[in-house]
């Protein structure tokens, strides 16, 4: 069962009053900072809200296990304070699967949805819910490296140390508990049905060296959702907002104009 009451999470807006709202979800095991290379260009043009899912970052850490809809229900909360009615929206990987939530389960809030490296079922569900266990057992020191071999590609592993090692701090830096919850989550997620549900003009982001999820499942899951968009970001792994941070905002300018 995951926690049945939406928590209030920590969240950050900024940006021109009255300009178009953008909500920016982030990737599990990082937090709203992810999008920092994303921020200067979008902020000529919209307002910004960044948040953290529960679990991570800032905001609280219920225990787990928790659900997709937990996280879905935990971002209508943080509209609803902020009284916005409706927005448009990019995740990438466990964000981009609450956009997935948020588009099928409440279509008059959103105006446009954005989906970077994700897919509405994990091809391995069950690896999930083992780095769930291994984390509870061996903290998130356990699983740092594997994580990041899976993010990025070798040569910007190699080329680019010191983002490597910001994002290395901010995945070691995850609740434990709040990690592992969101891994039970991915591990019994299945959003395949909604897709034909999903109304918002859809740009679907995928990176050609992805591991986490393959190019395979985002050219599927876009056929699927009525007014969707593929595009194919070419020498990038799972984290394509850092590892190609203008190719991924170029696209998401794009979809928004």
């Amino acid at each position: 069962m995951g926690t049945p009451k939406p928590i209030d999470l920590t969240y950050r807006v900024d940006g021109p009053p009255g300009a178009p709202v953008l909500v920016l979800s982030h990737a599990m095991g990082t937090s709203m900072a992810m999008w920092e290379p994303q921020m200067q260009r979008l902020l000529r043009d919209f307002r910004v809200v960044r948040y953290d899912h529960r679990g991570h970052g800032r905001s609280p850490v219920p225990r787990g296990p928790y659900q997709l809809r937990d996280l879905g229900r935990d971002l209508l909360t943080m509209l609803d304070r902020l009284e916005l009615a409706r927005v448009s929206f990019c995740g990438i990987s466990l964000g981009g699967m609450v956009g997935l939530w948020l588009a099928a389960h409440e279509p008059a809030r959103l105006d446009r949805l954005v989906v970077c490296s994700a897919a509405p079922r994990m091809l391995h569900p069950e690896d999930y819910s083992a780095r769930a266990d291994k984390v509870r057992r061996d903290g998130m020191a356990s699983v740092v490296d594997g994580v990041l071999a899976r993010w990025f590609t070798p040569r910007f592993m190699s080329s680019q140390p010191e983002t490597v090692e910001s994002i290395r701090t901010m995945l070691a830096s995850t609740p434990a508990e709040g990690y592992a919850a969101t891994c039970e989550a991915l591990a019994q997620m299945d959003q395949r049905e909604d897709l034909p549900r999903i109304l918002a003009p859809t740009l679907v982001i995928a990176a050609d060296q992805d591991q986490s999820t393959p190019p395979e499942q985002s050219r599927e899951m876009a056929e699927r959702i009525p007014h969707a968009r593929l595009a194919m970001i070419p020498a990038a792994s799972h984290l394509v907002c850092i590892e190609q941070p203008d190719a991924l905002t170029d696209q998401l300018l794009e979809h928004l104009s």
